[in-house]
């Protein structure tokens, strides 16, 4: 009788040094799941799908873009090794190099799904702010019933380690690299004709500036049954881990989420900014990283208060959280002192200086 020769454990791994051997869709839900562990990730990888590259770029992760070598085992002083790399030989490589150093390494294996196929469609799954934890019940069973997930690089990637799942990796860095709405678009429609079971996952919700009734047109003109799983939107879900509250009896009776993508100015800004200065809700501004120091200005030569309290919230739910705090006249450049990046939200209002203490 065959007997296993491994044995399953949950590793503590927060503040160790972990070396993840690729970079591909097969390591990718390994390489976040450390990372929401709070592990010290180093890739090594001659070429990153989006998301990891990403994570790269913001200083969450260190990636060796180059080949790998035995001796990175032992010359990155990793405490845990990971072989990622989809490759059965390269990966039992890895662990024999792990081995004869006396390292331990991990070769992820695959839960396999149970469900049989029932034809191509595609489900939308809002995931939440990034901690795997805050998808929703009905969201983490349309990701385990896949056939193939499509990814923004802000969704709860973990959710995806040891899922037997092929993963495509759509994810738009601001400024940088980026995939076009119209062939994400595409990808959906032509798994989904293939028969596949696809579920398209997102940060947050997919109708809070996400573009999922984009998504939802183009599987609806091509024929493709098409579900939505809403998620918790980052608009609410950031400021609230950040321990602001984005409604307060006494400070605010409602809240505006706007865009930041464009400045007030701009040809294709279509917001009143007079309006919002004026309008005595809270303002939640995404993707207004760069656009912060325009959006400020323009608020208070409408009117707004300088003083009217503001943070940002970087990187919400997950372990590189950081928040700044300051007023609508100081905000943006405090933001740029402390090398706020996207992702990050900006609440303005007095819901910004909230302190439990009175």
């Amino acid at each position: 009788m065959a007997r296993s020769t491994g044995f399953g454990a949950t590793l503590p791994v927060s503040g160790r040094r972990v070396l993840v051997v690729g970079a591909g869709a097969d390591a990718l839900g390994q390489v976040v799941a450390l990372r929401d562990a709070g592990a010290a990730v180093t890739v090594v990888a001659p070429e990153a799908v989006q998301s990891i590259a990403d994570l790269a770029e913001r200083g969450v992760l260190q990636w060796h873009s180059r080949a790998y070598e035995a001796a990175d085992v032992a010359g990155l002083e990793a405490e845990l090794v990971v072989a990622a790399t989809g490759e059965r030989d390269l990966d039992a490589r890895v662990a024999a190099d792990a081995a004869a150093v006396g390292r331990w390494c991990v070769v992820p294996e695959v839960q396999a799904r149970k469900a049989e196929a029932t034809g191509g469609s595609v489900v939308l799954v809002g995931g939440g702010p990034g901690d795997p934890g805050l998808i929703t019940v009905a969201g983490m069973e349309a990701v385990r019933a896949a056939d193939v997930v499509v990814t923004d690089r802000l969704a709860p990637l973990g959710v995806l380690k040891d899922l037997d799942v092929e993963v495509i990796d759509v994810g738009k860095i601001p400024r940088g690299r980026f995939t076009p709405q119209e062939e994400i678009n595409r990808i959906l429609v032509e798994q989904a004709q293939a028969g596949r079971r696809v579920v398209r996952l997102k940060g947050g919700d997919n109708f809070v500036f996400g573009r999922g009734g984009e998504e939802v047109e183009a599987c609806t003109a091509a024929g493709i049954p098409v579900e939505v799983v809403p998620g918790v939107t980052s608009a609410i879900a950031g400021p609230a881990l950040a321990g602001i509250p984005v409604t307060h009896r006494g400070l605010s009776q409602g809240f505006t989420v706007l865009s930041g993508h464009v400045p007030p100015g701009d040809p294709r800004s279509t917001l009143d900014w007079a309006a919002l200065a004026r309008s005595g809700t809270d303002l939640v501004l995404l993707m207004a990283v760069a656009t912060l120091p325009a959006i400020t200005e323009a608020l208070i030569a409408e009117g707004l208060d300088p003083t009217t309290p503001a943070a940002t919230v970087a990187d919400a739910a997950l372990p590189t959280q950081r928040v700044v705090r300051g007023d609508v006249s100081s905000i943006a450049a405090r933001v740029d002192e402390a090398g706020i990046g996207a992702p990050a939200i900006t609440v303005i209002g007095l819901v910004a200086g909230f302190d439990p203490r009175g």
